[in-house]
């Protein structure tokens, strides 16, 4: 899975949830595919450290190694970060290289540095205490540079943490609060620091909350009272939006070009007793029969913002995505905003923290429609003032929200802007 994403490009999503590299970690135990989970997140949370560390040990790194390379880092990754014993890891990480027939030659060399990790792992782990090694160069940068080096450097920290499980809950979240063991944010959602299977957690299968990130919760909750309203959710999947539209009581019209990930929505809908409108088309081509009282765009982005939750998505992205992506959503704003209703809400967002695809793009696309932006006030997502900047728009970032622990902080990264069409 590790091999998968760094060197084929997959995201860790289409492996988890199951296609062709997925049916052997489907045919684990809950409990196992949990820990495997656990292993390749780590591994790619701390890869630049891991690969610092790795580094530091092998001079000149072998050519047709077969997968050498990805077995001696899940296996660091284990003796650094996790509560594995250290000669377990080094004995299956050996015993691995040498079931690979290109890397077998290397089983004593795979030993001698995963034995010396083991054994300098404290002054190791600590020489290499850099928040800037497990951010990819191109993204430290750019971060920097829009945010600042000390703001740059929280972020990373906050992506070095596995964050807790966020919920949004229909009602009585200090109920479900207590329930679940967990907390609640000024915004109403439910962090819930350790949660094993979400499927077993109590409430799932009777439909009281639904699985959300809180920077995802506040698009819908801008939208303010959409009771009775015709509402769109595009780029609605997985349906996180679209749940809570619904829960509101608006009559939701949920557009995602992704057949299979409408499926998700479709199956988390009924879950929750909620119903939408459920349409698969491609934005670019699909004309509403009648106008909407508001729509929320959740466009396609880099995805920088979710890092926390998905670490494969620094080592995914590349430089050039930025602007090809943020093309297509100043494309995408301009259509949503002709299927308004004269008075009529738009919501823009998206969970990159990367400008173009956000401040840029409301500050440029305002002056070609007729819109007006809508400020919204920190009273309306619970008083949360330090993500409303002056404009009134959103900006979250991974360091945002400090808790009462590193696990129970953060959000993703997301910026929203709210318009009005005159």
């Amino acid at each position: 899975m590790l091999s998968a994403v760094l060197d084929r490009g997959r995201t860790l999503d289409s492996l988890l949830e199951g296609d062709e590299s997925g049916t052997a970690f489907h045919r684990l135990e809950d409990r196992d595919r949990r820990f495997v989970y656990s292993v390749v997140s780590i591994a790619l949370r701390r890869h630049g450290t891991i690969a610092s560390v790795i580094g530091a040990m092998i001079a000149r790194p072998p050519r047709d190694a077969g997968g050498l390379n990805r077995i001696l880092e899940i296996a660091a990754a284990q003796i650094l970060f996790m509560n594995i014993a250290d000669h377990a890891a080094v004995s299956i990480a050996v015993d691995l290289v040498g079931q690979d027939r290109a890397a077998r030659r290397y089983k004593g060399l795979a030993n001698a540095v995963l034995r010396r990790i083991a054994r300098e792992k404290e002054a190791l782990v600590t020489g290499a205490d850099s928040p800037g090694l497990d951010t990819p160069e191109w993204l430290w940068q750019r971060w920097v540079e829009n945010y600042g080096e000390d703001t740059t450097g929280r972020m990373a920290i906050a992506h070095a943490e596995e964050p807790a499980l966020d919920i949004s809950v229909r009602a009585d979240p200090e109920g479900w609060a207590e329930r679940l063991g967990g907390i609640v944010l000024p915004t109403g959602t439910v962090r819930v620091a350790a949660a094993g299977s979400v499927t077993a957690l109590a409430g799932y299968d009777e439909g009281g909350w639904w699985v959300q990130d809180a920077a995802a919760a506040l698009p819908a909750m801008v939208l303010g009272n959409v009771a009775g309203k015709r509402v769109a959710d595009l780029c609605a999947a997985p349906g996180g939006k679209t749940a809570a539209l619904a829960s509101a009581g608006a009559l939701v019209t949920a557009v995602d070009i992704s057949a299979g990930r409408l499926k998700r929505l479709i199956a988390n809908l009924r879950r929750l007793n909620l119903s939408a409108e459920v349409v698969v088309a491609d934005l670019f081509g699909w004309e509403p029969q009648e106008k909407f009282d508001a729509i929320l765009l959740d466009a396609p982005c880099t995805a920088t913002g979710t890092i926390r939750r998905h670490p494969d998505v620094a080592w995914l992205k590349r430089p050039e995505d930025v602007a090809r992506l943020a093309a297509g959503q100043a494309r995408m704003v301009e259509r949503a905003a002709a299927w308004l209703k004269p008075g009529g809400i738009l919501v823009y967002c998206t969970c990159s923290l990367e400008p173009e695809e956000g401040e840029a793009q409301i500050n440029r696309l305002a002056d070609r429609l007729s819109m007006v932006p809508m400020p919204v006030d920190p009273t309306e997502i619970g008083g949360l003032s330090e993500v409303v900047t002056r404009s009134g728009t959103i900006r979250t970032l991974p360091c945002s929200l400090e808790g009462p622990t590193a696990v129970l902080s953060g959000l993703d990264g997301f910026f929203i802007a709210r318009l009005r069409v005159v």
